[in-house]
């Protein structure tokens, strides 16, 4: 059962990047909307900008397995695994930078860790609190481990990055191979 993605990673490692990348992507993705709405655990906003990458790479690593499947240029498929990586390298500055506010290593976005709400503008001032919810991103919501939602988050997308640009060298490396030879 082992040797079928062996063999496909060998034979075509620009497939094999590719449906890594869609695989695992929309497992993260899926994680991320169980925690969300299944465990209660609300988004913050650098929650939803880092899934952003993911809403980039993985229709992207669709459009690789489908342009693999109807021919395109080597050229095309390489650049799409390079720009996956490139986002997925952005997704994981960005993990890193959430994890640092969420360890208090640096200060946050104040839309997320600053101040609290106004509540000056007029009316109860207790129903106003009782419906105001921030979601701070400073406050890691769940750790597993001592690892935090966004530390997963840089482990998953510095992983993909690093099977994209595997993809990419290989496609790159076979290209250049197959323009040599002719």
């Amino acid at each position: 059962m082992a040797a079928a993605p062996l063999t496909l990673a060998r034979t075509q490692p620009v497939a094999a990047a590719a449906l890594a990348v869609a695989v695992v992507g929309i497992a993260a993705i899926l994680g991320a909307y169980f925690f969300q709405f299944v465990v209660g655990l609300k988004p913050c906003p650098l929650c939803l900008e880092q899934r952003i990458a993911y809403y980039v790479s993985i229709p992207l690593a669709a459009m690789i397995l489908l342009g693999l499947s109807v021919g395109s240029s080597r050229k095309v498929l390489t650049l799409g695994l390079v720009a996956i990586a490139i986002a997925m390298l952005y997704n994981t500055g960005l993990g890193v930078y959430h994890s640092g506010v969420e360890w208090h290593w640096w200060q946050g976005p104040t839309d997320c860790s600053g101040a609290a709400p106004d509540f000056s503008t007029g009316g109860s001032l207790l129903e106003q609190m009782n419906k105001t919810r921030v979601v701070r991103c400073d406050e890691a919501a769940w750790r597993f481990l001592g690892v935090s939602l966004a530390g997963y988050n840089v482990l998953v997308s510095l992983f993909l990055a690093a099977v994209a640009a595997w993809g990419a060298l290989a496609s790159w490396k076979a290209y250049g191979s197959s323009s040599v030879s002719q």
